[in-house]
């Protein structure tokens, strides 16, 4: 049985920083693509980053800001979130998929955790 569980979400006012983190289990982790997304209330799911075995990629909006990173020692892969602002408000779910593919689709990842709720206030 493959698990996503993530943590480090919190209520913060604007232009401070949060890291979140997702630890992985039932699945080879090393061998994986790790991804991060986003739904606020009433919004689409969003791409944030991901982080295949090398490289990363991120969406426009998070860009200059957030930093993907994996530890595979640890099955962990983290979301470093600067000067955040409140449309970053949302639940951030961490997703997986078994192969090394550079992705941005909701749809090509199969595993997916609970999310971890980010709230920004101005």
């Amino acid at each position: 049985q493959v698990h996503l569980v993530e943590s480090g979400g919190a209520s913060v006012q604007a232009g401070n920083s949060l890291r979140l983190s997702c630890v992985v289990s039932g699945l080879r982790f090393s061998g994986s693509t790790l991804a991060w997304f986003r739904q606020g209330p009433g919004k689409e799911r969003e791409f944030v980053a991901t982080i295949p075995y090398s490289g990363t990629r991120y969406g426009d909006s998070v860009k200059d800001r957030f930093t993907i990173s994996r530890d595979n020692a640890k099955n962990t892969v983290f979301l470093q979130m600067n000067d955040l602002k409140p449309e970053d408000t949302a639940n951030y779910l961490c997703a997986a998929r078994g192969d090394y593919t550079l992705s941005t689709r909701t749809g090509d990842y199969g595993f997916w955790g609970r999310g971890t709720q980010v709230t920004v206030s101005s």
